[in-house]
């Protein structure tokens, strides 16, 4: 098999900010500077920035995760802890917009994470998901089976 990237394509609604964020916060590093647009390796992945305020969903639509609230429309990364506590302290320090604070959940489980949402100041949530072992993300709790 060989090696693959994920693709993310979306809708932002200011282009410098979008640079400030991904560029600034998360340290992702630019590629391509296309009019309209930016591209950036998120964390080893493909992503591209669009300028296109018509089709940013922003908090518009429907949130999960119980006492969170995080939009359904959302990405984001998994991560080492270590890198999850550094990405945190960035965000914190560079004055990130917080959707979720940093908080454990499903603590006592082999999927005990950190979590938090960000928004990128363009109308779009991204999820850092914080674990010892990342493959961890993929595991089925004890008693639990996977519904459609």
């Amino acid at each position: 098999m060989s090696a693959t990237l994920f693709h993310f394509s979306f809708a932002v609604d200011d282009l410098d900010k979008a640079r400030k964020f991904y560029g600034e916060i998360l340290q992702c590093p630019e590629g391509r500077k296309l009019k309209g647009r930016v591209d950036y390796n998120f964390f080893g992945h493909h992503i591209v920035a669009h300028l296109a305020p018509e089709d940013v969903v922003g908090d518009k639509g429907r949130k999960i995760g119980g006492a969170l609230s995080t939009p359904l429309r959302h990405f984001g990364v998994v991560m080492t802890l270590d890198d999850f506590q550094k990405t945190a302290a960035r965000a914190e320090k560079l004055g990130a917009q917080w959707i979720n604070k940093p908080s454990n959940t499903q603590p006592g489980t082999v999927r005990e994470q950190m979590l938090m949402t960000l928004s990128d100041g363009c109308g779009n949530a991204i999820e850092f998901k914080g674990l010892t072992d990342i493959a961890n993300v993929y595991a089925v709790r004890e008693n639990e089976t996977a519904t459609a």
